[in-house]
């Protein structure tokens, strides 16, 4: 049983040093450090790096909204043909009321020429 008291010579890291009260009164507010504006600096290769990284992450934002793009003009022209076919469908089919069955057919046919003519 002895009564050895083990004393630390150096505060740790992790408490705060207690430097005194400060001359103008200010507590509050935290102490002053020196102005060095190049303490933060990164080196030519770690930007370098940096924009390099950067690239492939916009490029692929890229491809992804162009994929993405691409996908949605396709349902559009889907839809676009859709609606072109049942607009068609529709006018024959009132054509188809008015006049004779095998005239019908041949107007279609005609104008299924007519449109491969043209484009």
């Amino acid at each position: 049983m002895s009564a050895t008291i083990e004393t630390p010579d150096a505060p740790t890291a992790g408490a705060p040093t207690v430097k005194g009260m400060r001359v103008n009164g200010k507590q509050w507010h935290q102490t002053k450090t020196a102005f060095r504006p190049r303490a933060g600096q990164q080196s030519f290769e770690q930007r370098a790096l940096d924009r390099k990284a950067l690239a492939t992450v916009k490029a692929k934002e890229k491809e992804m909204k162009d994929e993405k793009a691409t996908e949605r003009q396709r349902r559009i022209d889907a839809i676009r043909t859709k609606r072109a076919a049942k607009e068609e469908r529709a006018r024959y089919q009132k054509m188809g009321e008015k006049m004779h069955k095998k005239r019908v057919e041949r107007l279609k046919r005609r104008e299924k020429r007519n449109k491969m003519l043209k484009s």
